[in-house]
């Protein structure tokens, strides 16, 4: 189930309007994108204020999905919103602990790419529909049977809380040219 924007900002603005904050998205070769993220016990003020945040770095980047991981934080949350740059309402989304219930055999391939990854796409196969399972901000259990570009993004913003990148699903001559490229960058840019 969608969370409204007017829902989201009833339960996040209140703890987070002075402090709401960008977040430094992490960017490959960086190790922390490798962890797996613990699931969330409790969702509280802390949890609800990385929410804010990484909807606002999410819609700065910008971007259709981020998970903690992505921002430092290890911990199992995803933000994601498919609405279309031109369109004036937003839809966010939040899953704490999402989990992938099932997955279709019948397959689609998108051009995927990645806040962590800036300006590297590519084919991705993955399977077209799934049901997943997670908290929402108020702590209830949800249940979503998904398809097309909304499986997609959910597919891969959990994989990044099992320390999964879109990359892992190319060949892996194409992987190891990306993960090169991105080395040699972190290093020019460690050196300036």
């Amino acid at each position: 189930m969608a969370t409204s924007t007017a829902a989201l900002t009833a339960l996040v603005q209140p703890l987070t309007s002075a402090v709401m904050a960008l977040r430094e998205i992490l960017i490959l070769p960086d190790k922390r994108l490798r962890l797996v993220s613990e699931p969330v016990k409790t969702i509280d003020r802390e949890i609800k204020t990385l929410v804010a945040d990484m909807f606002e770095t999410m819609y700065e980047a910008p971007g259709i999905g981020l998970a903690a991981v992505q921002v430092g934080v290890p911990r199992r949350i995803v933000t994601m919103d498919l609405a279309k740059k031109e369109e004036e309402e937003k839809e966010p989304r939040v899953f704490v602990n999402p989990e992938i219930l099932w997955k279709s055999e019948e397959k689609a391939i998108y051009e995927e790419g990645c806040l962590s990854i800036p300006e590297f796409y590519e084919e991705v196969e993955r399977p077209t529909q799934v049901r997943v399972k997670y908290l929402d901000l108020e702590g209830r259990v949800q249940e979503l049977e998904a398809s097309g570009l909304l499986a997609t993004c959910l597919q891969h913003e959990i994989d990044h809380l099992n320390g999964v990148l879109f990359i892992d699903h190319i060949s892996r001559l194409k992987r190891e040219r990306v993960v090169k490229k991105f080395a040699k960058a972190a290093k020019r840019a460690a050196a300036e």
